[in-house]
C-alpha cells in the first residue's frame, strides 16, 4: 500500500542549491530522502515557504515527489523572522490537503517545519516525525547561541511528535541528554550519499578538470559562518610546512554573520600571506562537488557541531580521507585512524599535524582512501527510505501522542 507522505522543509526548498544563503546539507538531504521514498513506492508532497516571485505552485522533480510553494509572509523575509509566519504556513498547507486529501505521515524537517507540523498534526490527526537537523541547545553548548524561544518550541514539538528521527546515535544521545526526549519514540536513520555520483575516481583528471596542480590540495566544503569554522582550515594550510600545499574553500557566506566571516576569512588570507594558495570558491551545483572531492587529498570539517556531517561521507565515497572534529554524527562518519582522523581539540596546530600524516605519507593515505570508500558503501539513500518507511508505519499502528 502506497505511503503518502507530506514533507515539510518551511525555511528551505530542495530546489535551491546547497551553499547559498541558509542552503545546505538539509536541501540535499530533503532532496533525496524524498526521492529515495518515491523510488520505494511512497508518494511525497514537499511543503516549502515561497521565497522568490514567480515560483510556480507546483514542481514536479520528479515521478512521486512533487514541491509544493506556500504563500507565508513576504517572499524575502529574514530566516531570523520566519517564526512569525508559521502559522500561515500551517494553513497553507492545510489548505492543500483540504484539496488533494491528507497524508498518511508528516515529516517535518528543522525546529520551524515541527512547529508547523506540530500544529497540522492536530488538525488532521495523522503521526508527525521530526527531523531536526541541528538542535539550539546543542548549538549554545558549542558555542553558537540560538533564542531559548527556539529551545522552547524544540522541546514543545518532542513533546507531542509520535517518532523523532535521529541521524545517529551521537544525536540520539543528545535529543536525550538536552531535551529529555522518550528513548522510545526516537528512531535512527542515517542519511546516505548517492554512490552513482561520489565514488573514486581519476584525482589527476579532476585536478586537470579544476586547473590545479600537483601539490597537496585541502579542501573545505561548507557554508561560510562561524559555526562552520572555516578559519581554521586557513590557519591549518599556514602551518603545514609545505609551500606547495593548496586550499580550496567552497561555499557562500551564510546566516546573520555570514558575511562578517567571509570577510575575516579575506582578511586572515591576507595577513598569513597566502592569497595565491588559498582560493575562495563561490557555492557549485551538488553534482559538481564529486570533481573536488576526487582533486583533493584530504578534506577538512573542523565544524563546532554538527548533527550527521554529508560532506565527510560524501568525500568518503569519492575516496578522500577526511580530518574533522569528533563532533555529533562525525564520530559516525570518520572511523579515526582507519578512514580519516577525528581530532580532539580540533585547533589548526593539532588538525595540520594529521593532515601532514596524510601528504607525507602516501601509502597511509591511500589505504584510508579504500577504507573511506569501503565505509561510505554502508550508507545509502534507499535503507535511509526504508527505515523511514517502517518507522512511519510504526508510528501510524500506535496510540498518536496527544500533548492537548
Amino acid at each position: 500500500m502506497t505511503q503518502n507522505v507530506a514533507v515539510l522543509s518551511l525555511h528551505t526548498s530542495p530546489l535551491t542549491q546547497p551553499g547559498v544563503g541558509d542552503s545546505g546539507g538539509m536541501n540535499v538531504y530533503v532532496r533525496e530522502m524524498a526521492a529515495a521514498l518515491s523510488h520505494a513506492g511512497s508518494e511525497c508532497r514537499v511543503y516549502v515557504r515561497r521565497a522568490h516571485h514567480g515560483l510556480p505552485d507546483e514542481v514536479s522533480i520528479e515521478p512521486g515527489v512533487t514541491v509544493v510553494h506556500i504563500d507565508a509572509g513576504p517572499v524575502d523575509l529574514e530566516k531570523e523572522d520566519l517564526y512569525g509566519v508559521v502559522g500561515e504556513f500551517a494553513d497553507g498547507v492545510l489548505a492543500d490537503f483540504n484539496r488533494n486529501g491528507p497524508p498518511d505521515v508528516i515529516h517535518a524537517n528543522y525546529w520551524l517545519s515541527g512547529v508547523a507540523g506540530h500544529r497540522v498534526k492536530h488538525a488532521v490527526g495523522v503521526p508527525l516525525a521530526v527531523t531536526f537537523h541541528t538542535l539550539a541547545r546543542v548549538k549554545a553548548a558549542t558555542g553558537d547561541p540560538e533564542s531559548e524561544q527556539r529551545a522552547g518550541a524544540e522541546s514543545e514539538v518532542i513533546g507531542c511528535a509520535d517518532v523523532v528521527i535521529a541521524s545517529c546515535e551521537p544525536e540520539a544521545q543528545q535529543l536525550q541528554s538536552f531535551y529529555d526526549a522518550p528513548p522510545e519514540r526516537i528512531e535512527l536513520a542515517p542519511p546516505g550519499v548517492e554512490h552513482a555520483l561520489f565514488s573514486p575516481g581519476d584525482r589527476e583528471g579532476a585536478r586537470a578538470a579544476l586547473g590545479l596542480g600537483s601539490g597537496p590540495i585541502l579542501l573545505f566544503v561548507g557554508r561560510i559562518q562561524p559555526l562552520k569554522r572555516p578559519l581554521v582550515a586557513v590557519e591549518t594550510l599556514s602551518l603545514l610546512d609545505r609551500e606547495d600545499a593548496r586550499l580550496m574553500v567552497v561555499g557562500g557566506p551564510s546566516g546573520v554573520e555570514g558575511e562578517a566571516e567571509y570577510r575575516r576569512l579575506q582578511d586572515r588570507i591576507q595577513s598569513l600571506g597566502l592569497a595565491d594558495r588559498v582560493a575562495l570558491i563561490p557555492p557549485r551545483p551538488h553534482h559538481w562537488l564529486s570533481t573536488y572531492y576526487r582533486a583533493a587529498d584530504v578534506v577538512l570539517v573542523p565544524s563546532r557541531s554538527e548533527s550527521f556531517g554529508l560532506v565527510a561521507l560524501e568525500a568518503a565515497a569519492s575516496g578522500t580521507p577526511v580530518v574533522a572534529a569528533p563532533v555529533g554524527g562525525l564520530r559516525s562518519v570518520v572511523d579515526h585512524g582507519r578512514t580519516g582522523f577525528l581530532v580532539d581539540d580540533a585547533t589548526p596546530e593539532a588538525i595540520a599535524a594529521q593532515v601532514a600524516a596524510l601528504i607525507d605519507k602516501p601509502l597511509l593515505a591511500a589505504e584510508m582512501a579504500m577504507n573511506a570508500a569501503e565505509r561510505a558503501r554502508l550508507f545509502s539513500w534507499t535503507a535511509m527510505a526504508r527505515s523511514l518507511q517502517a518507522t512511519y508505519r510504526r508510528a501510524q499502528s500506535r496510540v498518536p501522542v496527544d500533548c492537548t
